[in-house]
This record gives C-alpha cells, structure tokens and sequence, in this order.
C-alpha cells in the first residue's frame, strides 16, 4: 500500500503504465479480429471495468449527484469521445488496417492533443513539450518504415486508416477536456459516469450489430482477453492516465502514447517470438528520448503542476 501510495503521488511513475496496457490490449485485438465482434468487444470491456469499479463509488454517486448533473454536458462528452468513439472505431479498423499502418496513425495522438487543447483554449504546449513530441513521433515512423522510409509510400489508406485517425482525434479531444472535470467531483465517480456514458452511447450500435447477426465467442481464451481489457486496458490504464492529466497536462500526457508503439514491439518480440531488429532499438531510442525530454519539461514548473493537480 506504500508503494502504490508513492506511485500516486509521482505521477511520471505511473506515466508508462497506461501505454503498456494498452498495447496489450492492441495485440489482444489484432488477435481477436475476425472473430470477436467490434463494437461488442468495446461493450465487453467497458462492461467489465464499470463492474470492477462501481462497488467503490456507489455510495459516492449519491453524495456527488449534484456535482454530476452540473457536469453532466462534460460526462457525456468524455464519454462519447473516449469510452465510445475511440474503442469501437479502433477495434473496428484493426479488422481491416495493417498494424503498420494501425501502429503509425495511433502515434499521431501526441500530436493531436497540443492542437485540441489549442483550439479549445485549455492549455499552451512548451517548446520542450513540442521537440519531445516531434522527437518520439520520428522515433515511431522510423520503427514503421523498418529502417527505410522509402517504405512508409507504400503505407495503404483504402482500409481501416481513416477509422484510426478519428479515433485518435476522438481521444485528444477526451485528453484535453478532462482538464475541464470540475474540482468538487470525485475523480473515480467522474470516470464511473463517463463508462456509463460511453456504454449509452454504444448501447444503439451494439443492437445494429448483434441484429445483423454478429455473434460473441464465448471461449476461455475471448472471456480471458476481455477481462484483462476491461481490468487493465480500461479502469487502470484511465484512472492512471486521468491522474497525469490532471498533474502533468494533457500535453506531456500525450508524449507519453509513443511508448505504445515500443511496448507493442518488446511483446511482440516475448509473446509472439518477432525477432528485434537495428531499425527497432534505433526507434525505440528516439521514443525514449523524445519522451524524456517532454517528461523533464513538466518538471520545469512544479508551481503551474500544483495548480493543475488541484483542479
């Protein structure tokens, strides 16, 4: 309990954590593409992290129901951008998308955030933040081109990409309004709303889905993948990444994505046996890199964290 009460407290601990879940659960669909039902499997997991979560805060939400309502317009946006729109649109486009391509378009985020907290008014990005950014992103691209950027010409956008990028976009913009959670409403029943949110939003495709006659495997190996998206990849990866939000900004916060890509890489090479090649540690440097430097940014101005950790 120490350790975790430490954790909490450096948030640039806790920073990679979120990446390497949700590379896991990036494998986890690939994997499951064709057999697990898109939309369903965002359901399945959103599901199973609400059921994990709600025993904790049930008898929070009444005392915070006013807080709620007052944020309700924010509640529906979090949840329709990044429980909904992110998730499906991702699994959806890992049905069709190469991973190269799906690896790629999902590094744009440290990129999208800066750009949405600009046009939103939330936040300025650093110079530092920016160089970190650009930094990690040639990190990533030259992991995607195997060393020869001639190749990323070849990259296709007639399947999934285009879904990819809007699921991108969808969780900048849930990045960048998170900032906006008003400072009396509990954290954790912020997030319990927004699941519930994300899950009403779903809750219209998921019928469209199931009427046309998509089917849920029901197999030890489906079951076990959906319970560790829905532990890990869901209610851990968002409590973690809300908390360095809220003490980091979005803007670091988002740097932090690229790790993604190395992360999918190193379990790529342990669980599938995918052997790490010159191009791969010269990219993963470059992540690494850029991302120190976004993360050694934040700490230039510890009075600017501790207004934002109070917000």
């Amino acid at each position: 309990m120490v350790i975790l009460q430490r954790l909490w407290a450096r948030p640039l601990l806790l920073l990679p954590l979120p990446p390497l879940f949700w590379a896991g659960n990036l494998v986890l669909g690939r994997a499951l593409a064709g057999s697990f039902p898109p939309v369903s499997l965002a359901v399945g997991r959103w599901v199973v992290a609400l059921a994990c979560l709600l025993p904790f805060v049930i008898g929070t939400i009444g005392a915070q129901r006013k807080a709620l309502f007052r944020a309700r317009g924010l509640v529906f946006a979090c949840g329709a951008f990044g429980i909904a729109g992110y998730n499906a649109l991702g699994y959806l486009a890992l049905q069709s998308a190469p991973a190269a391509s799906v690896a790629f378009l999902n590094s744009t985020l440290p990129l999208m955030v800066p750009l949405a907290a600009f046009l939103l008014g939330v936040e300025r990005v650093s110079a530092r933040v920016l160089a970190g950014i650009a930094i990690s992103f040639i990190g990533v691209t030259w992991i995607v081109a195997r060393g020869e950027p001639s190749t990323l010409a070849g990259l296709s956008f007639a399947g999934g990409e285009p879904l990819v990028l809007i699921a991108v976009a969808n969780y900048a913009v849930y990045s960048v309004l998170l900032r906006r959670r008003p400072a009396d409403l509990d954290p954790l029943v912020f997030l319990t709303a927004t699941m519930a949110a994300g899950l009403l939003v779903l809750l219209p495709f998921w019928v469209w889905e199931l009427a046309r006659g998509a089917t849920i495997p029901t197999g030890p190996g489906p079951i076990a993948a959906v319970l560790y998206i829905g532990v890990f990849a869901s209610l851990l990866a968002f409590i973690i990444w809300n908390r360095c939000v809220a003490t980091l900004g979005a803007s670091v916060t988002g740097a932090s994505f690229h790790l993604v890509a190395l992360f999918t890489a190193a379990l790529a090479f342990l669980l599938l046996g995918e052997p790490v090649r010159p191009f791969h540690l010269v990219g993963a440097a470059l992540i690494l890199g850029g991302f120190g430097l976004a993360a050694v940014g934040s700490r230039s101005s510890p009075s600017r964290r501790s207004a934002e950790a109070r917000s």
